[in-house]
């Protein structure tokens, strides 16, 4: 079962990774994080179809933070690459794709793109606040 959602920023992106580390009855298999200049996208998918009461809790805590998704052919491809085993670099560079994180969801991998692609900027734009 997946779960594609876009969110405004990344400290909604943050919010999805604390709650999927504090909410340990869900099957989480990996997430897949994607900055783009207009948000991010977020994929996680699970090891099983949830409970209809775990899935409507969970579908209704993602649209509090974002919105689902169904992006283009690029990022449709970067998703279904990395799901097929192939490396985050090899992908980002076929598809021109920034993957910030793919595997278990990692909070220090989020914070270290967001505070790199700052220091580069010299500002921080609203995507990653």
């Amino acid at each position: 079962m997946d779960y594609l959602y876009h969110l405004a920023n990344a400290s909604l992106t943050l919010k999805v990774v604390e709650h999927l580390h504090s909410a340990t009855r869900l099957p989480v298999r990996f997430m897949t994080v994607i900055h783009q200049i207009d948000g991010w996208i977020i994929k996680v998918k699970m090891n099983r179809y949830l409970e209809p009461h775990e899935h409507g809790d969970f579908r209704a805590f993602m649209h509090e933070l974002g919105i689902p998704c169904n992006p283009g052919i690029r990022v449709q491809m970067a998703l279904w690459g990395l799901e097929t085993g192939q490396s985050p670099v090899d992908v980002m560079h076929r598809y021109q794709v920034a993957i910030v994180s793919h595997g278990k969801p990692d909070r220090e991998e989020i914070e270290a793109f967001r505070e790199q692609f700052v220091q580069g900027l010299g500002y921080c734009p609203e995507t990653l606040a």
